[in-house]
């Protein structure tokens, strides 16, 4: 409901109410003015892009500590979303306020300190989820992130790095204790935090399997942190003989047949994060493969399952994505195409066809040679000389 009426002073106060019935009032000193203002708020209401004028004075900050507070979050998404919502420039700008240009000036400031492209993107997704739930809580009327670039990440095919088997043998071969913890990674597609949350009792080493229950994540004052495993993706992986036998050596020769974790650390719990970490650099340096990152060979083991004609929803199952789409959109580069695949098709008729002409030439060479050891018999034969 809205009005516009003229004040015994001249000034012409318009006014409306909201759904919640609060009023809301302004004076102008023209009609008109009023009246548009009116427009504007009806619009707004009509498009649903009505925000609260005290709502919007609200910043950014004080909106995401109030949101924040409201949401279920592992330790590590709040640490993630708190990095991202505390680092922006525009944490003191009331909502109604901010503008695409804040926006743009906090992306430029992340680039200038020289952040890694993928870094930048995603903090910047971070906050855009701030600003999406401020705008469904009607306190900013849209989201200014919505046209704003930002710096290009390099294609996953690009980026990606697959190890050899040549390097795997080599990280294998000087990995000490920490062979099979290598093995697990590069053998059965486990994270980090999965192998080293691993348990002697998740081996089955008859049936070759490994259960995937929990994962090992970063706590605060050195603690170690157990949880399920990412995207929820308790699995069974089906193991090759070698690894099953990688393992089994680590129990006999590190273990003593206690049991519990595979790779212990302190006050009871499973190796620290920063602990494989320590581990895997020594590995890697005294193998000569500086530059590699253990997840990398999650990604041996990915292409390993797509060269020996795994399908998606074989190789999603084995590295626990959460959907096929992940999988796909990581690793569809690895796939053939159906370019790969009519050449392929293509090769095997031209092999078909070859075979075909060399068995006709020499079924072809076999007679001639016959028919020349039959004429040249009947020529020497003794009824041919009298």
């Amino acid at each position: 409901m809205a009005s516009i009426q003229k004040r015994p002073d001249g000034i012409w106060r318009a006014r409306y109410r909201d759904d919640a019935g609060k009023e809301h009032a302004r004076h102008f000193a023209r009609k008109v003015d009023g009246q548009r203002w009116l427009d504007e708020v009806t619009a707004s209401v009509v498009t649903g892009m009505y925000v609260d004028p005290a709502a919007g004075k609200v910043t950014f900050a004080s909106y995401y500590e109030q949101w924040a507070a409201r949401q279920v979050w592992e330790s590590t998404t709040v640490r993630a979303m708190n990095l991202a919502a505390g680092g922006v420039t525009f944490g003191s700008i009331p909502l109604a306020r901010l503008r695409t240009s804040h926006v743009e000036l906090w992306v430029k400031d992340m680039s200038r300190r020289g952040l890694a492209a993928s870094t930048i993107r995603t903090r910047f997704n971070n906050v855009r989820t701030v600003l999406r739930a401020a705008v469904r809580d009607r306190v900013l009327a849209q989201d200014p992130s919505l046209s704003v670039s930002i710096p290009r990440t390099r294609r996953r095919d690009a980026a990606m790095a697959i190890p050899t088997p040549t390097q795997v043998g080599d990280l294998l071969e000087h990995a000490d204790t920490f062979r099979a913890f290598v093995g697990l990674c590069a053998f059965a597609g486990l994270r980090l935090g999965e192998a080293a949350a691993l348990k002697v009792a998740d081996v089955d080493f008859l049936r070759r399997t490994i259960r995937v229950e929990r994962q090992v994540q970063r706590a605060n004052e050195g603690l170690v942190e157990i949880r399920p495993p990412k995207y929820g993706s308790e699995r069974t992986v089906y193991a090759p003989e070698g690894l099953i036998e990688m393992l089994a050596a680590h129990v006999a020769e590190n273990l003593a047949g206690t049991g519990g974790w595979l790779y212990p650390g302190e006050r009871s719990a499973p190796l620290h994060q920063n602990s494989v970490g320590y581990l895997w650099r020594r590995t890697r340096a005294a193998a000569g493969s500086e530059s590699m990152r253990l997840h990398d060979l999650q990604h041996f083991y990915a292409s390993g399952l797509i060269a020996a004609g795994c399908d998606v929803v074989t190789v999603q199952r084995a590295l626990g994505h959460k959907s096929a789409t992940v999988t796909l959109s990581t690793y569809s580069h690895l796939w053939p195409t159906a370019e790969d695949r009519t050449r392929k098709a293509a090769q095997g008729m031209v092999l078909s066809a070859l075979a075909d002409s060399l068995r006709t030439q020499a079924q072809e060479t076999a007679g001639d040679q016959g028919r020349y050891t039959l004429k040249r018999n009947s020529t020497t034969s003794p009824s041919a000389m009298t």
